[in-house]
């Protein structure tokens, strides 16, 4: 097995949002209901515009990117602290009415690698800045990779959902019908 990966940011991210929606909390994930406070700054996310800035050094390598509706961001959960990320099984969002499983199990930011992925809205690129629609990142969230949006390479079909990953989508789409 390799014993280690080394990777560099690319850019950095921009943006309103100053703390995390999940962290650990004594062995396991905080906390995190499905309520109006929740609701909130998930429609906040959804319109928020972010900037992504790519490092000068990279000049030239965002071109033609402008040409894509949506972009993939890969970036890292800087907030996730190395004691952090030692946890094996989480209850996902920290809700202990759910089963406890394996962190890969979930997209918890809290995580051996705190790697994450979104997909965004591209609103616009201005030379190594990209204006970004619907993106959870932290205001100084390294980037570590972009890559365009591509429906039909990335359309999954007779995709299985865990119970209780579908017991949270129904909560949530009953939450937002009120």
């Amino acid at each position: 097995m390799v014993e280690e990966i080394i990777l560099r940011p690319v850019g950095i991210v921009k943006s309103e949002l100053k703390e995390p929606s999940l962290t650990e909390d004594s062995g396991d994930l905080s906390k995190a209901r499905i309520d109006e406070a929740l609701r909130k700054r998930e429609r906040k996310i959804r319109n928020l515009i972010s900037e992504i800035i790519i490092d000068d050094k990279f000049d030239g390598i965002l071109d033609g990117i402008e040409d894509f509706s949506h972009i993939l961001v890969l970036y890292w959960a800087h907030e996730t602290k190395g004691e952090n990320r030692n946890l094996i099984k989480v209850h996902p969002m920290g809700r202990k009415d759910l089963p406890l499983v394996g962190v890969f199990a979930t997209c918890s930011p809290v995580r051996p690698n705190p790697v994450l992925v979104t997909a965004v809205k591209l609103v616009e690129r201005n030379g190594n800045v990209l204006k970004v629609q619907g993106f959870e990142a932290i205001d100084g969230s390294p980037v570590i990779d972009i890559k365009p949006y591509n429906p039909h390479y990335y359309l999954v079909r007779n995709v299985k959902l865990s119970g209780w990953m579908k017991k949270i989508q129904r909560e949530y789409a009953r939450k937002q019908k009120l």
